[in-house]
């Protein structure tokens, strides 16, 4: 309400901010007597009357009556006291968005060998330079100015050729210089402290490999691992161990001659690597390279355009970590072997130090309605990827990745967290680069402040029709609660999980539009290994009965409808020592141990047959589903055991008929049979082939104790 005019006593101006792009809001020791005339707002070009709108306390609010000059420094006037306006909250609003939302794709450097460009976005800085250091370690650089284009876009051109030159940013924001590596940096110094200009072409690969292009989507068959993980064993015959080129080795193999490696994968079968992050991170020290306790999964993004660089054969060169990563790309699309980022956009490592903060403070954050930084990930700080230029930084990170190294698919770390446009504006952009790129996510609701409708969560999966989405009901109905380390789930007898169980074969079809939408599995990265996590749920059970726990739950996850994930060891019983979160564990707790991969070479053989089997037989990953529900029959449905018959499949399969039965009780199973002349075993609880392994000589199938049981019928 506005008060009686007069003047102020003891008025000093304490703070003052601008909080929309015609508002401003000053903080007054004083509010009595209260006089509302006399507001100016004062920069270089002159002197400006505000409107007075209210008081409440000792905040006055304020209007513009000419726009903000953002590329000005602004002083709110009264009488004769003075007070600089800090740019604050205006930063969140749509109309701040609309100012200065830049489409172009200049960001970043443009280098050529005879000029290089410049060009960084900082709308609320009112001068900018470009540091150049001739080597990483300088700590004086040149200074060139830049000067302020549209949108908030700072630029300045340097003549002759910077190739191999260091470069930061300095901003003068709310008056104050802060120094910051390029937020579109494409090149990295060690642990990212300074960015590179640098020749992408003396970066590339000599000749991509072609890619035998997959039929359809719903044939890819996910295998999640780790490049530190896979390639740190000490026997297992790598030379480049920890290492991006490590996974390119060919022929190597463990002390008892088994292949390891690149080798491996290309032998078990799978279609899509997917890769834990190698966007360069913040949470290990790139230039100890002795240190072999300094082990992270990388989900602390710094930098989204740049590979990680202790990865790499040497972090200090710009060059080396995107060779590198490329010639791991190459190598694996020459087995023809896709490959999977998963990339982190959901948070970013130390908010108050990243660059984004400290270039457009309060900008690339989500905050509360108490203004309080959004923390829904857990790690301090929300992404805020409804802002206009927080969109555009991950549109155009995915398009760089896919255009730049070839990548294959994206994995959407804490996707929930992200807003459903943005997402949407990502599978626009992958399509117009290649059309089979692969995008899964997490789409678990995290308690983020903004529209649970208007985020991307599993709940609004029939909104994104071309991402898949991690299907955790199915997870949790296979083997017990991720939450809760001791209960158990189908596997292990638990009589409340049938329903997730019967869902789950089918595609899970209650939740999305498409069976490719669900991404089947039973374990990852996170949280306890199968193996782990069945050791708590029965500690006293012996190990074979563990072992063929572990098989049912893998054969389950490979012969259900929708896209199968297997985590790297899943196939051989794969522990972590009880460790629940081993993100920054030691490398004896997160190592691929291929000496017990060795020892369960039986068990390895079975997985490598339920994936032909799989790869062979369409029937197991129906593109639809009407297609699922016309050949899909119920036969049996216990608390225990369920068996399903897919029927009628002439022009889906080779085989006329199949069987599936997944047993989980302790007891032998007597299914009965569709009357069909000639059913052929394929899976029993020992092999998976795609020969038969015997013919049924009765109207009904024996199924061994916790086991997956296959049969079918040729004509």
């Amino acid at each position: 309400m506005k008060q009686k005019k007069g003047s102020f006593v003891n008025c000093r101006l304490q703070s003052a901010e601008l909080v929309n792009v015609d508002t401003l809001r000053v903080a007054i020791e004083s509010s009595h007597d209260f006089d509302d005339n006399n507001w100016f707002i004062s920069n270089r070009t002159g002197k400006y009357p505000l409107v007075f709108t209210f008081t409440n306390g000792q905040v006055v609010e304020l209007r513009l009556t000419e726009p903000y000059l953002f590329n000005e420094e602004n002083y709110v006037v009264h009488d004769d006291e003075v007070c600089y306006i800090q740019v604050t909250e205006v930063v969140r609003t749509e109309a701040f968005d609309q100012l200065f939302y830049y489409s172009g794709n200049d960001l970043g450097v443009v280098y050529s060998p005879e000029l290089t460009s410049f060009a960084i976005w900082a709308p609320t800085a009112t001068k900018v330079n470009v540091l150049i250091f001739s080597k990483w370690y300088e700590e004086k650089g040149e200074i060139h100015a830049c000067f302020r284009d549209e949108k908030g876009v700072w630029r300045t051109e340097l003549f002759g050729d910077k190739e191999g030159n260091w470069y930061l940013f300095e901003v003068y924001v709310n008056q104050e210089w802060r120094k910051v590596v390029d937020p579109y940096a494409k090149f990295l110094g060690v642990n990212g402290q300074k960015a590179m200009v640098g020749d992408r072409k003396k970066t590339d690969v000599a000749d991509w490999p072609i890619l035998t292009p997959l039929q359809s989507k719903n044939d890819v068959i996910i295998y999640e691992l780790h490049i530190r993980d896979f390639t740190i064993g000490r026997n297992n015959g790598i030379m480049h161990k920890g290492q991006y080129i490590g996974l390119t080795e060919e022929g190597t193999c463990d002390l008892d001659q088994r292949v390891t490696g690149i080798d491996y994968l290309e032998r078990l079968g799978i279609t899509h690597v997917e890769l834990l992050p190698v966007q360069e991170y913040g949470s290990v020290d790139e230039s100890d390279r002795a240190n072999a306790e300094k082990y992270n999964w990388g989900y602390d993004t710094t930098h989204f355009f740049v590979p990680e660089g202790s990865y790499a054969s040497d972090p200090y060169n710009g060059y080396s970590r995107i060779r590198e990563l490329k010639s791991l790309i190459a190598s694996l699309h020459q087995k023809q072997l896709r490959v999977i980022m998963d990339v982190v956009f959901n948070h970013i490592y130390i908010r108050e130090k990243s660059p984004l903060e400290l270039i457009v403070p309060g900008y690339y954050f989500r905050y509360t309605a108490d203004k309080v930084v959004s923390n829904g990930t857990g790690v301090g700080n929300d992404f805020a990827s409804e802002r206009k230029m927080a969109r555009k930084m991950i549109v155009d990170a995915i398009t760089y990745w896919l255009e730049e190294f070839k990548i294959d698919g994206f994995r959407f770390d804490l996707m929930g967290i992200l807003d459903l446009e943005t997402m949407k504006q990502v599978t626009e952009a992958v399509a117009k680069v290649k059309k089979d790129v692969f995008l899964l996510g997490e789409g678990w609701d995290l308690p983020t402040s903004y529209p649970q409708e208007q985020r991307a969560i599993t709940d609004n999966a029939r909104s994104l029709s071309d991402i898949s989405f991690f299907q955790d009901k199915f997870r949790d109905g296979m083997k017990g609660s991720t939450f809760e380390s001791s209960s158990p789930g189908f596997i292990s007898g638990d009589i409340f999980s049938i329903d997730e169980i019967v869902s789950g074969v089918k595609g899970s079809m209650e939740l999305f539009t498409k069976p490719r939408q669900a991404i089947n599995y039973v374990e990852a990265h996170d949280n306890h290994t199968l193996w782990d996590k069945l050791k708590q749920i029965h500690p006293r059970e012996d190990r074979q009965k563990l072992q063929k726990r572990h098989k049912l739950a893998t054969s389950i996850v490979l012969l259900s409808q929708g896209i199968p994930f297997l985590h790297a060891g899943q196939e051989w019983f794969r522990t972590k020592h009880g460790i629940e979160n081993s993100y920054n564990q030691p490398d004896w707790v997160n190592q691929f141990c291929w000496e017990q991969r060795s020892y369960f070479e039986d068990t390895v053989s079975y997985t490598r047959g339920l994936i032909k089997l799989r790869r062979a037989h369409p029937a197991f990953r129906m593109d639809s589903y009407k297609t699922i529900k016309e050949h899909f029959h119920l036969l049996l449905v216990e608390s225990n055991c369920i068996a399903y018959h897919l029927r009628n499949l002439q022009g889906i399969d080779r085989w006329q008929d199949i069987i599936v039965i997944h047993n989980a009780s302790l007891d032998y199973k007597r299914v009965v049979l569709p009357k069909i002349n000639n059913w052929y075993v394929v899976v029993d609880d020992r092999v998976a082939s795609l020969i038969p392994l015997s013919k049924i000589g009765e109207d009904c199938a024996l199924v061994s104790p916790i086991s997956t049981f296959v049969c079918v019928n040729y004509v």
